[in-house]
């Protein structure tokens, strides 16, 4: 795991653009703290930054073909290296290394754009081609690594973080207003743009060309769901019992040991249960003090069961204070979902005795784990009802108080694309007005997510919901916060779900295979069945559970959060009075408001940090 930046130079002056280049690759120094190195000719200045992982003596990056003709920074593994190896050397080419990184240049070489659907792996890199004055690169299907651009009048910039930008003096750091209202109801941006104008994001699956002052981008993969219907559930769990193996298989191979990350839910301890098969494994878990938050005593049984070491750090509430703006500094973007300052420590933990861990992420979205995908089997019958009348139920119901059925009223008023959870997740649309102190005039957030559900139009509602789900909410929260908090440690987190072959199975499992209304993850919890206990197959969904709720009521941290909703920035952006309120009444436990609070107080910090601070935390 590592680290790149670059840009295309405006003047050819190789010592300026060496110290810039040398200077924004410092600034990502924890993605690669074993090694660095720059590249710079009359056109071209790239910077790199190294976590040595593989061929740990002869893997230095910037790396180049055998007439220096063709250089490559990259980030990330690929796991099909080896065959790919000796395909290319077959074919002719040389490596002077053992590494992945080379088969990327020897590939582009042989195959072009070709050789991305031959790739399988997590990446984002970039090639200077000089014969063709070509900047070329990509992004893994999933979105696994990050990928950054800034393009304005004629200056072209790259890296695997923003923050980078920072030290370039033609980056022109200007706040991304027009975007914030769709930051309050996701808790990220839903589409390519950042909160940083004119620095985008490259989609998933997709590539890039910049040549002569222009850019172009593709896509070289696009996710299409190919249901089966010809396989029971038996084959199905067996399908995914092998798929899997295999996948943890590959996500292990390296020239340092590889740990584990343990919760109490099936997904990790089904990864780390596969990982002792093979060789001993080290695990991590976290938790906290107040038990009833807390996943430690779970992940400390299974371990015991499987007979593979474990170590546990529970988090105080002063310290998950204290990290939460060394948090937002490093996710570049306000990202507040509090499971991010836990898998901080938690990769803190791990880094301390292992470079790289497997991790769970994605078997939600792969195989349908959110309570939610059940929605539309309760809500089958009812949207039978005229719409008219089931809006009016709803209309009713919003404004009674809380009640048995209620929430299932106001869900099922509407159709998927109305009523898709995501949309309005922290703040609803309307909730804006008030929020915002210039008020808003914002889209519907239906709109981002609109495309979306556009593609998924032939697909069933389950299936639709989780479609979006892996463009959105796992692209743009799960995996933003899995590399952030990962390297922020100078950690490499590998996702044996999130692999090529797996995705491959889980889009042509029958919906009725994943979820049902008494389960989620019906396939994946049978196949983990087969080599875990029951109580952790069917573990219900969790997430990292958090007793924010409760900080944010004790006086010290009350105060914190007070102190922030009064300061200038909350001003600049915010109604103070609703703002307060929210707090308050949270507080008083009038109202449980943890969800909004940490929304707008962890944007504050992060403006602090990027716009008034200038990237430094205090």
């Amino acid at each position: 795991m590592c680290g790149f930046v670059g840009f295309f130079n405006n003047a050819p002056d190789v010592d300026a653009n060496s110290a810039v280049v040398k200077a924004m690759a410092d600034r990502i120094v924890h993605r690669g703290p074993d090694q660095g190195d720059i590249y710079v000719d009359d056109q071209v200045s790239l910077g790199f930054r190294r976590l040595s992982i593989i061929d740990l003596e002869g893997g230095s990056q910037p790396i180049f073909n055998e007439d220096g003709s063709v250089v490559l920074v990259f980030n990330g593994e690929i796991y099909n290296y080896q065959s790919l190896r000796e395909e290319l050397i077959a074919k002719g080419h040389t490596f002077r290394t053992h590494t992945d990184s080379e088969v990327l240049i020897h590939g582009y070489e042989e195959y072009g754009k070709e050789l991305l659907p031959r790739l399988r792996g997590m990446f984002a890199f970039v090639i200077w081609d000089k014969k063709t004055g070509t900047l070329y690169g990509a992004r893994d299907i999933f979105g696994i690594k990050p990928f950054f651009y800034y393009n304005k009048d004629g200056r072209f910039l790259f890296a695997s973080e923003i923050k980078a930008f920072l030290a370039h003096p033609d980056f022109e750091k200007e706040f991304n207003e027009e975007r914030l209202p769709e930051y309050l109801c996701f808790e990220y941006l839903p589409c390519n743009e950042t909160l940083f104008k004119n620095v985008y994001k490259l989609s998933p699956g997709s590539w890039f060309e910049y040549r002569d002052g222009k850019f172009e981008t593709g896509r070289y993969f696009t996710m299409r769901y190919d249901i089966d219907e010809t396989k029971s559930m038996a084959e199905w769990q067996d399908m995914i019992g092998k798929t899997f193996r295999d996948s943890c298989a590959v996500h292990s191979i390296a020239d340092v040991e590889v740990g584990g990350f343990l919760s109490s839910g099936v997904d990790s301890s089904y990864a780390v249960k596969e990982m002792s098969m093979r060789n001993s494994v080290r695990t991590f878990s976290v938790g906290y003090a107040e038990e009833k938050y807390s996943e430690l005593k779970y992940a400390q049984d299974f371990a015991k069961t499987i007979g593979v070491e474990n170590y546990a750090k529970k988090i105080t509430a002063e310290e998950f204070f204290d990290a939460t703006p060394r948090v937002q500094y490093y996710m570049d973007e306000p990202l507040p979902n509090p499971s991010a300052v836990s898998l901080y420590f938690l990769t803190k933990l791990a880094s301390e005795q292992v470079k790289v861990v497997l991790s769970g992420e994605g078997a939600d979205e792969l195989f349908g784990g959110y309570y939610y995908y059940q929605d539309p089997l309760y809500f089958e019958r009812y949207q039978k009802l005229p719409q008219g009348l089931r809006r009016a139920l709803a209309k009713a119901a919003v404004k009674l108080p809380r009640f048995h059925g209620r929430r299932f009223l106001i869900r099922g008023a509407e159709t998927v694309e109305g009523n898709y959870v995501r949309n309005n997740y922290v703040f609803s649309w309307d909730e804006r007005d008030r929020l915002l102190a210039k008020g808003c005039h914002a889209p519907n957030p239906a709109t981002f997510t609109a495309p979306y559900f556009a593609r998924a139009k032939d697909l069933d509602e389950v299936t639709k919901m989780q479609y979006v789900d892996m463009q959105t909410w796992l692209v743009q929260d799960i995996l933003v916060k899995a590399d952030r908090m990962s390297m922020a440690n100078s950690l490499e987190l590998r996702v044996p779900f999130l692999d090529k072959e797996m995705l491959k199975l889980a889009l042509s499992i029958p919906t009725r295979y994943r979820v049902s209304k008494e389960e989620t993850k019906l396939a994946l919890r049978g196949a983990a069945l087969k080599c875990v206990p029951e109580k952790v197959a069917s573990m219900p969904k969790t997430g990292f559970l958090t007793p924010l709720n409760d900080w944010l009521c004790r006086d010290e941290f009350y105060t914190r959060v007070k102190d922030a909703f009064n300061g200038e920035t909350a001003r600049r952006f915010f109604n103070l009075d609703y703002i307060n309120r929210l707090l308050d009444d949270h507080k008083e436990g009038r109202q449980k408001n943890m969800k909004r609070i940490w929304s707008v107080y962890c944007f504050i910090l992060w403006y602090d940090i990027y716009f008034t601070r200038d990237g430094v935390v205090a």
